[in-house]
């Protein structure tokens, strides 16, 4: 008998709990809702592809699938001391801008790559010192920011026009701004 009892006890003790679960369910259901998560897609991936022989490195970027199409610059960089004797060549796409930076004067679309930007180091290799055990690197930087859109035509703005200071905004994660 009085293990009946307690079985029913629990039972009751459980419909209690159970009917206000419905309310609860809802408010926090309603609350995350109102609140709100999100995923941030900035839209594009790169990758930077180099191959150095023969003391030249040939780069390229390309964009992946489902990518936006975007603008690509490179930087190379390879010390004080031999800086002064990279030399830039390859594809006429490839411009010089006031930075420094060699920009891609193309879009580069989804599934599509930059043609190669050849970076000589030949007149570098008579003054590396290798002899005295000096290691010799060549750091290349690349960046890539959305094409934007003339209004009404649709076309490009250009790279001259490309915006390389742009970023995310991601708002307020939840709260006011």
């Amino acid at each position: 008998m009085k293990k009946r009892h307690i079985i029913l006890t629990c039972a009751l003790a459980a419909m209690v709990l159970s009917s206000s679960i419905g309310g609860a369910w809802s408010y926090f259901t309603t609350y995350a809702e109102a609140k709100g998560g999100y995923t941030i897609s900035l839209g594009d991936t790169t990758t930077v592809h180099e191959d150095f022989s023969e003391w030249q490195k040939k780069i390229s970027v390309a964009n992946e699938a489902d990518s936006q199409p975007v603008y690509i610059r490179v930087k190379v960089f390879a010390g004080a001391k031999y800086q002064d004797a990279i030399k830039y060549s390859g594809s006429e796409k490839w411009i010089v801008g006031d930075d420094g930076y060699y920009l891609y004067s193309d879009p580069v679309n989804a599934n599509e790559s930059t043609e190669e930007l050849i970076v000589s180091l030949k007149e570098a290799k008579d003054n590396v010192a290798q002899k005295d055990g000096e290691k010799f690197n060549v750091v290349v930087i690349y960046e890539s920011t959305p094409v934007l859109y003339k209004e009404g035509s649709g076309e490009p703005v250009g790279i001259e026009n490309a915006d390389w200071t742009r970023k995310v905004d991601t708002g307020s994660m939840g709260g006011e701004s």
